[in-house]
């Protein structure tokens, strides 16, 4: 599913929102110097973000199709998977991924990013979670259930926002367990956006694996989504929270 999200490369970089500045700075300052490595860094919206915040980025992508996206904005990236990445000597000073450090094996993630940090070097997973109105997110639960039976939709009673956040905590402890990292630090960042209809449905067929669906399922699911917007009044406020953490290289 990783490599899915490039059927659209354009909408995707569109629609999906950016990245907290607090995020952004909290990383910048943290990091002994300004070379940083974008673990899937699709094309290249959190690149971008610490490209302005004065930083050079190299990014890595296994999809050929998000990759060439992001060089096309500015962003010199390889296509490869993070565990088969060639490295060549060069190093770092922090290794980012922005929603997608879920696509790779936790220990061997970590023991390959401290192979290429700097002592002192920083790595720092995050991503989005969101969380729409309980009346939006139940039509959304119960059409993909219906379409999707194995899209990935949490269980009752649990808030994507702490699942999301307990998904981090376990990304930390596989750090801390290679023995390569001081304490992981972790983060949350809690903030709101307000969404028209049209406007989510053009970035909801971005997420997950409503990008492998037939043209008709998608229909069906965009039809549940945007009825259960309209009874909402056409507009809706989508709670996120961006969670991660940072560890210093030993």
């Amino acid at each position: 599913m990783a490599e899915s999200f490039g059927v659209d490369a354009a909408r995707y970089d569109r629609t999906r929102p950016a990245y907290p500045a607090e995020v952004i700075e909290r990383i910048v300052a943290l990091s002994p110097g300004r070379e940083l490595l974008d673990v899937g860094c699709g094309t290249g919206i959190a690149a971008r973000q610490f490209q302005a915040a004065g930083c050079t980025v190299l990014g890595v992508e296994p999809d050929p199709r998000m990759a060439q996206y992001a060089q096309a904005t500015g962003v010199d990236t390889e296509v490869a998977t993070f565990e088969d990445w060639g490295a060549r000597q060069r190093r770092f000073d922090a290794v980012i991924a922005g929603t997608a450090w879920h696509w790779v094996e936790p220990v061997a993630g970590a023991v390959k990013a401290a192979e290429v940090l700097r002592p002192g070097g920083v790595l720092a997973p995050f991503g989005h979670a969101f969380e729409p109105p309980a009346e939006i997110g139940q039509a959304s639960v119960e059409v993909l259930r219906r379409v999707f039976p194995q899209a990935p939709v949490p269980p009752p009673g649990v808030s994507a926002l702490d699942g999301y956040q307990g998904m981090y905590a376990k990304f930390a402890a596989a750090a801390l367990e290679t023995g390569r990292f001081a304490e992981p630090q972790p983060f949350r960042v809690d903030w709101e956006r307000q969404y028209a209809r049209d406007e989510w449905l053009e970035q909801l067929p971005t997420s997950g694996g409503l990008t492998r669906l037939a043209p008709e399922q998608l229909a069906e699911v965009l039809a549940a989504v945007g009825a259960a917007i309209d009874e909402q009044g056409g507009v809706f406020t989508m709670r996120y929270a961006t969670v991660g953490f940072t560890a210093v290289r030993n």
